[in-house]
Parts: C-alpha cells; sequence; structure tokens
C-alpha cells in the first residue's frame, strides 16, 4: 500500500505554471521517500496516528519548505492571530514596530488573500487532515492489520483518535473560510490531486464531521483518559465536547444541552479550584478540568516544545487596553492570563514567574477544549431555550470559581470581587453576562473572534474598535496561491 502523504498543496506540483524548479519542491505534508515506500508495521502505523497530532502544537517551523517561512505562515500554528488578534483582544508587540506587518493587516482587516496567516492556518490544518487520511487508511485495511498483528484494542483507539482529529482540523477549516475541500483518502497520485482540489459547500464537510465523530464515540472507551501512560491522547470525552461545540456554532441549543449534560454525567470533568490549575506545568493531565490539550514536552528530537515562549521573549502577544479593561476590579484571572507589569503570558507560559519566556522548547501544554467553555456553552444554549435560571447559575459557577481562585500573589481576593449576576428572565441581559465571561475566562485561547462572528456582532465590535471590519470579513480570504494552483476549481469567498 503506497500513499503520497501530503495536503491539498499537492497541487502546486501540478500547477506549477511552466516553473520547473517548482516540480523538486516537496509540498506542505510530503512524508519522506524511505517512509511511503516502506512496508507498514505497527511502529509506522503508530508513528502515522501521533503524527496526525502534530499539527495542533504550536512548535516553531514545523512544517514549509523552509526554516523561518514568516511569509508562508509557516513558523508556528497562526490561530493567535486569526482569533486573538482580529477580535481586538491583543496587539501583534508591547512595542510597536514594523515586524511581521501581516499580524496587522489581520488587527486592521486591511489583508488580501495573500496573507501568511491564511496561508499558514490553511497549510497546517490540511496538512494535519493529510496525516489522518493516511492514519484512517491503515487502521481500516483489514487485511493490513491482519498482516502486521495490531492488537484490536490498539486499532479501535488509534482510529477513534484520528477520526476526531480529522474532524477538528475541519472544523477549524470551515470557521475560518466556509466552503473548502473535502478529502478524505490519501492522495495516491497527482492525477488524484486534481479531482479532490474542489470547493464543496461547508454543509457537506459539517455532514462529513459529524459521522467521523459518531464513528470515533463508539470506537473510543469509556474512560477519563483514552490512553492511561499517554494521557495526551483524544479521550471519549473530547468528541463529546467537539460534537457540543459544533452544535452550538450551528445554535442547536438542545444537543448542546443534551451533549454537555451527557459531558458531565461521566463525572471525569469539572472546575478545577484554582483557575491557574489549568495551565500550570505542574499540573498537567492531573487537574479535573482540561478535556484536550497538546502535549508539548521538552527535550525531544524532533523538538516537540511550545514555541510560542520564543515569541513572548521578542515582545510579541501584548494584550489591547480593551481587553484589560474587560476584567472587573480583583478578578484573579487577569494576573494568571497576562500579568502588564513583567510582561508575561502567565496562561501560555503554564508558569507565574517568567519561567520558559523565550525558550522554544518550553513544556507547556496548549488548551484546546477546557470545562469552563464547555459550561459556558450549555449557559448559553440554556439562555436560548429560555431556561434563565439555569443560564445563570452556570454563569455565577464559573464566576464562583474564579473569585475563590488563590491570587497570583497567595491570598484571597478581597470581599465583594465578581459578586453573582442576579436572578433575571431578561434575555438579552443574561446574553450579556455570558459574552462578558467568555471573554474574560477564555482570553489568550484562541476564542473571542470565532464567538463574535457567530453571535453576528464582529462588525459591531470591531467597527466601534476602529477597525476596518467588512461584512466579507466573517469569513476569511482562500489563500489565491491555492486557487492559483487549483485552476480555479478551488473559489474565492465572496468579496475578496
Amino acid at each position: 500500500m503506497k500513499f503520497i502523504y501530503n495536503s491539498i498543496l499537492i497541487a502546486a506540483l501540478l500547477m506549477a505554471g511552466g516553473c520547473k524548479k517548482e516540480l523538486y519542491k516537496d509540498p506542505i505534508g510530503l512524508i519522506p521517500t524511505d517512509q511511503v515506500t516502506a512496508e507498514p508495521t505497527v511502529n509506522t502505523v503508530t508513528s502515522s496516528v501521533a503524527s496526525a497530532y502534530k499539527l495542533l502544537s504550536s512548535r516553531l517551523n514545523l512544517i514549509g519548505s523552509t526554516t523561518w517561512d514568516w511569509n508562508g505562515g509557516t513558523v508556528i500554528r497562526p490561530d493567535f492571530v486569526l482569533q486573538d488578534m482580529a477580535s481586538g483582544d491583543l496587539q501583534k508587540k508591547w512595542d510597536a514596530n514594523g515586524e511581521q506587518p501581516w499580524m496587522d493587516e489581520i488587527i486592521n482587516f486591511n489583508f488580501t488573500s495573500s496573507n501568511a496567516a491564511l496561508i499558514g492556518i490553511w497549510s497546517f490544518d490540511f496538512d494535519g487532515i493529510a496525516r489522518s487520511n493516511r492514519a484512517i487508511a491503515s487502521l481500516t485495511n483489514t487485511e493490513l492489520m491482519t498482516k502486521i498483528g495490531m492488537d484490536e484494542t490498539t486499532r479501535k483507539n488509534f482510529l477513534g483518535e484520528v477520526y476526531f482529529l480529522r474532524s477538528f482540523y475541519y472544523f477549524d477549516l470551515v470557521n475560518n473560510f466556509g466552503s473548502v475541500p473535502l478529502i478524505t483518502i490519501p492522495i495516491e497520485n497527482f492525477q488524484d490531486a486534481y479531482k479532490v482540489s474542489v470547493t464543496v459547500p461547508k454543509a457537506q464537510i459539517l455532514a462529513q464531521i459529524t459521522t467521523d465523530l459518531a464513528t470515533a464515540k463508539g470506537l473510543l472507551p469509556a474512560a477519563k483518559f483514552s490512553s492511561t501512560t499517554e494521557k495526551w491522547k483524544v479521550s471519549k470525552g473530547a468528541v463529546i465536547a467537539l460534537q457540543a461545540k459544533i452544535a452550538l456554532y450551528n445554535e442547536q441549543w438542545t444537543d448542546v444541552i443534551s451533549l454537555v449534560t451527557e459531558l458531565e454525567t461521566t463525572g471525569y470533568y469539572s472546575l478545577d479550584a484554582n483557575y491557574f490549575d489549568n495551565f500550570d506545568v505542574t499540573k498537567e493531565f492531573a487537574d479535573n478540568e482540561v478535556i484536550f490539550a497538546y502535549n508539548h514536552i521538552s527535550g525531544q528530537l524532533p523538538a516537540n516544545g511550545n514555541g510560542i515562549a520564543a515569541l513572548l521573549d521578542w515582545g510579541f502577544l501584548a494584550p489591547t487596553t480593551d481587553f484589560i479593561n474587560a476584567f472587573e476590579p480583583n478578578d484573579p484571572r487577569l494576573e494568571y492570563t497576562v500579568s502588564v507589569s513583567s510582561r508575561n503570558v502567565n496562561k501560555l507560559l503554564g508558569t507565574l514567574n517568567g519561567t520558559y519566556k523565550g525558550n522554544d522548547d518550553a513544556p507547556s501544554n496548549k488548551i484546546l477544549i477546557r470545562m469552563a467553555d464547555v459550561l459556558l456553552w450549555k449557559a448559553e444554549a440554556y439562555n436560548e431555550t429560555g431556561n434563565y435560571t439555569q443560564a445563570v447559575a452556570i454563569i455565577n459557577q464559573v464566576r464562583t470559581r474564579a473569585r475563590n481562585s488563590v491570587t497570583i500573589t497567595g491570598g484571597t481576593a478581597p470581599a465583594g470581587t465578581l459578586p453573582d449576576r442576579t436572578a433575571s428572565t431578561d434575555k438579552a441581559q443574561i446574553k450579556t453576562w455570558i459574552m462578558q465571561e467568555r471573554r474574560v475566562e477564555l482570553g489568550y485561547e484562541s476564542q473571542r473572534f470565532n464567538d463574535l462572528k457567530r453571535w453576528k456582532l464582529a462588525k459591531t465590535v470591531l467597527t466601534a474598535a476602529g477597525k476596518n471590519f467588512k461584512d466579507n470579513n466573517y469569513l476569511y480570504a482562500v489563500p489565491q496561491t491555492e486557487i492559483d494552483k487549483s485552476a480555479g476549481t478551488i473559489t474565492q469567498n465572496p468579496g475578496y
């Protein structure tokens, strides 16, 4: 079984515009020739599953044909640009300068379809999909599994993981771009690349995601961790949570409530007593709240550390004044998120004293789904279905944990900090409370811009903040390079 393992960008080899040298460039995601032609073994299939996770990481220079390809958007996964910076929560740097102007273009919504962040996220997600497809193809090949002697329980776990990962990457793509190409099998030859380089409706992508997650849910064990030795792996809880998030984004409110209730019923997850336990490098996979995180580990070959710590030392990812002002007085979450006085983004470093700042191989995990986020989805669904009492109760649950968290100095918040929201039947008021709580609870976690879009408030909020946001910016521009490579079968979003 021989596959050419790559992303949609394989089309680069086909549409090179007559430039021969392009034919010798590996498309993003292409694995080494010896791995392509080698006979599969348990070890190589295991490695292919592990590799499918990699595109979620914040490791530096993970993909791309050259190192430090800022213009290609592949130095680091650019979620923080497309979400936190675009939303108005982050500015590029603590001290303004002209470095990496493509970030400023996203912040100000004056970007074009050649912007590096757009190219980058497209590359990361489709490379992740390609890796997932390769693993799925192997794990669903009965003859191969029999030949290599893979244990059936292991096979099912692996297959559940990569179905989830493919869904995760595709969900990110549809939120950023809407309709995109749908690829569910490895690309075996260049002719196949032509066939898959075609934009399909968003509904078709969502249908595939729904199917993949349902399959994954039936394959993964009913346990908090799908592997007791590798706790970072996708669990059934992560699958249920992603199902709930997709229902949320599609305003399927009763499904949100049902799925979050199902997750709560497992008894595996709850709010940590202290807010920072979610991010503390000394408590990774020992806390109660994190449902899915990318496991950065220092000192590995190839490197698997959190490269965003290096960016923090270079002055990137400073909060905006508006973000800081969004926190109520004495809210412990502000200092745990970002310390303005020391310019430390504590939440991303996983420490409170600047340790790992400047270390491109930092061990701090990248939190992707945690219970506070999920509970606020349920609060929103309760509010939309008229169960205002339950909605307010969840908001207050999150606020109570925040005010009772030990402060960054080891004390307690003053009396009166983050008082409970009062009982209300005012749907609009409760929604305002939810939006406020999500912003401060989930700051720097790449959620805000998608929230503003799905609430249909992006234009109102961002134009009020002086941004050049236009109606077409509810979707990002498809990278023009991808349209050109496909000879136009990949289509551009309106307004670009």
